[in-house]
């Protein structure tokens, strides 16, 4: 289905947004990242623990939240991967 162009009315950068898209990232991926601005986007996060120290069950309820498919036959590595590639 064509997005219309309501539907990239909110996108702050999107050339950014399609030049995402065209390399396979997902609708919510690329719309967050095109909604970053460069300048703060730049700047180093938080203080949050590295993905490798959270337990399984950890690891497993981010997923969850976020709606991660296929997570309760994941593994610890697979959760981690699952999360950064979303």
């Amino acid at each position: 289905m064509a997005e219309n162009d309501s539907d990239r009315s909110s996108i702050k950068d999107p050339e950014q947004y399609e030049a995402l898209r065209d390399e396979g990232m997902s609708k919510e991926k690329a719309a967050r990242i095109a909604n970053t601005s460069r300048k703060k986007a730049g700047k180093k996060g938080g203080n949050h623990p590295q993905y490798e120290d959270w337990t399984r069950e950890q690891l497993y309820e981010k997923a969850q939240q976020i709606g991660i498919e296929g997570r309760s036959d994941m593994d610890k590595d697979d959760l981690i991967q699952a999360l950064r590639s979303h």
